[in-house]
């Protein structure tokens, strides 16, 4: 029988939890201790917000109208979910040079000359 998330963050509660078999469709199973991402680990009701809030493409009136509450409501209630969420950290790019995304783009960028084998090393091995 297949469970949804929602029935797992409504069993454990706050109660913090890993994950130690994860079957994929295919039949194959992967056996250990997992953390779950953050966002995984907020509570049914935070998880529905946030998809809601990405639904409405950040709208705070069209979440006003959803939920049916005022606009400091759903400006406190994201504050309480991003306090909850780790941000990725972003290496900083040097001011005039906007940071290549993949390493096919970095080495695009070398073959224009818009971006030296040295930075572009440093880019890749931060990937």
């Amino acid at each position: 029988m297949k469970r949804d998330w929602s029935e797992l963050t409504k069993l454990v509660g706050d109660a913090p939890f890993e994950v130690e078999r994860v079957r994929l469709e295919s039949g194959v199973a992967i056996e250990g201790p997992f953390t779950l991402p953050p966002i995984a680990r907020l509570t049914a009701e935070d998880q529905v917000f946030v998809a809601a809030f990405v639904r409405c493409h950040g709208n705070i009136k069209q979440m006003e109208k959803y939920f049916g509450v005022s606009y400091p409501t759903i400006k406190n209630r994201l504050n309480k979910i991003g306090a909850q969420l780790s941000f990725v950290e972003i290496a900083q790019v040097p001011e005039g040079e906007s940071a290549p995304v993949t390493p096919g783009e970095i080495l695009d960028r070398v073959s224009r000359g818009e971006l030296s084998v040295e930075r572009a090393l440093e880019l890749l091995k931060e990937k």
